[in-house]
């Protein structure tokens, strides 16, 4: 599916549908919006930078203190 830019959200939806089987579902169809929306954001946050580098969310995960039961 090309870039946004260069295709109205109308184009990208039909293209999107016309790209998921006969036999889908309604929950198919707002899986498949909702996932073309996530990476769209996702790239574009990684294009302004607004990224956490794999080692800092470790460092985040592995020195958070664990709750004990």
């Amino acid at each position: 599916v090309s870039p946004p830019a260069m295709q109205s959200i109308k184009q990208v939806a039909h293209e999107l549908i016309d790209n998921l089987p006969e036999q889908a579902t309604w929950d198919d169809l707002m899986y498949t919006l909702y996932v073309r929306q996530k990476l769209e954001r996702s790239l574009q946050a990684a294009k302004e930078g607004k990224v956490t580098s794999q080692e800092d969310v470790e460092k985040l995960f592995l020195d958070h203190p664990r709750v004990k039961p």
